[in-house]
């Protein structure tokens, strides 16, 4: 699998978290949703995205922004304009004072529609992603707080098929939705990593490099062989002394440091999310015994995997 593919297959759309807003200007949403990832696409009017830490970001009608969260937000009209309204995880409205207004927004039962304005001038579909793996969240730390792609550069039919179902009103709507959200995303991010001016990380631009790119596809395919600069050198035809400059110029890691934080979120991943023995994840991910896991995770990571997985179970 490929970095991006790597990257994705741990992001999901989290159920019921899909929104279709209507809205008056001037307006303010801030959200506190606590949403690793979020997802936004004007269908109608504009919206400015702005953190508390950088720049506004300017939306136009079939923009998309891609949000990382978990830190609050403001979407708004206007970067001027003051939050009246709260999103809570789960899509819930509460004004400034406290009240809970997401029943009394709601525009039908049973559907995903708020409005908070009567002519709607202004619409807005968005969607909160769970990131569920180690993997992901170091691979999304390297974007943007805000990546906003122009609609236009966004070539998938996707985009339409979710406006489009947005209208619907069927059995398993939701599912469709988060299905159509993910695939949002993974459109969207493609567009963004393709820009002709764009500034990608440096592990989107390695997979495509003819030295590094084949030993990255390697690496993540298989953590478990005892690989060395050498070996992944030889495996990619170039000399041990080019690949390694070559590799660290593009990723920004030396080619070990590189596979031990991928064997070492793999293995995070598993004490997370099985109950294999540690024995078993080290030989899995590359380590002779769970002794030398133990060693490297406690070096990187702070904790032995006994305490990690004890404090993954605890929260």
């Amino acid at each position: 699998m490929d970095p991006l593919g790597d990257l994705l297959d741990g992001v999901r759309a989290r159920t019921a978290a899909f929104c279709r807003s209507v809205l008056d200007p001037p307006w303010a949403l801030r959200i506190v949703d606590e949403a690793p990832l979020g997802l936004a696409t004007p269908l109608r009017g504009h919206a400015w995205v702005v953190p508390d830490e950088g720049e506004p970001t300017f939306v136009g009608t079939g923009d998309v922004a891609v949000v990382q969260g978990p830190a609050p937000y403001t979407v708004a009209s206007s970067v001027d304009v003051p939050p009246t309204v709260f999103v809570h995880p789960g899509n819930r409205l509460v004004t400034a004072d406290g009240t809970d207004i997401t029943a009394a927004t709601r525009l039908a039962a049973g559907t995903s529609a708020l409005g908070l304005g009567t002519h709607g001038a202004t619409v807005i579909a968005s969607g909160a992603y769970q990131v569920s793996s180690f993997v992901s969240g170091r691979l999304l730390a390297t974007l943007p707080t805000v990546v906003r792609v122009p609609g236009e550069q966004v070539q998938s039919p996707i985009m339409d098929l979710l406006h489009a179902e947005m209208d619907r009103d069927e059995p398993g709507q939701q599912v469709v939705l988060d299905r159509l959200l993910d695939l949002a995303l993974i459109a969207t991010l493609r567009a963004w990593f393709a820009r002709p001016a764009g500034d990608p990380p440096g592990w989107y631009r390695a997979h495509g490099d003819p030295c590094v790119g084949p030993a990255l596809r390697i690496m993540h395919e298989e953590p478990h062989r005892q690989w060395t600069v050498a070996g992944l050198a030889a495996a990619t035809g170039v000399s041990r002394a080019a690949f390694a400059r070559r590799f660290t110029d593009l990723v920004g890691q030396p080619p070990m440091t590189y596979l031990t934080h991928w064997r070492l979120d793999l293995a995070a991943e598993s004490l997370r999310t099985t109950d294999a023995t540690i024995a078993t994840i080290a030989r899995r991910v590359g380590y002779a015994n769970a002794f030398a896991l133990t060693v490297a995770f406690k070096r990187v990571r702070g904790a032995t995997p006994q305490q990690f997985r004890a404090g993954a179970a605890a929260a």
